[in-house]
């Protein structure tokens, strides 16, 4: 029984590890800039609430990032991320980032497909002060 705990901790583990991965790349300019790099992270039925409250989807979400929201000379600060399984295959992740003086907390939901983990939902809250 415990090597069982010990390895569903250890899948738990690697499961938010790669979401936490994968978000890192979604923020970093490089691969923003690549549509076909985006792609790869993100779930076909991906959908986002923006800070703004517009939502997105797999490809309008694209002309946000390769139009150069992240500066690769100012990239998007994060602290306090964190992840969670929710189930098996899905992760949830929560964090607090910093573009550039727009301050937001941010939620994304992970799961796992056939081709790797991708991100399913992302929701940005402005943070108080942020504009």
């Amino acid at each position: 029984m415990a090597d069982e705990n010990q390895q569903t901790v250890d899948e738990n583990r690697r499961a938010v590890q790669a979401a936490v991965d994968g978000e890192l790349r979604l923020l970093d300019p490089e691969v923003r800039a690549r549509p076909e790099l985006v792609l790869e992270l993100l779930d076909p039925e991906f959908t986002e609430v923006g800070v703004s409250g517009r939502h997105w989807d797999a490809t309008s979400i694209l002309t946000v990032t390769s139009g150069g929201s992240v500066s690769p000379e100012s990239p998007v600060e994060v602290s306090e991320m964190s992840g969670t399984v929710l189930a098996p295959g899905i992760v949830h992740l929560t964090y607090f980032a910093d573009n550039q003086g727009r301050r937001a907390w941010r939620s994304s939901l992970w799961r796992l497909t056939e081709t790797g983990w991708r991100v399913y939902y992302h929701q940005g809250t402005l943070a108080a002060g942020s504009g």
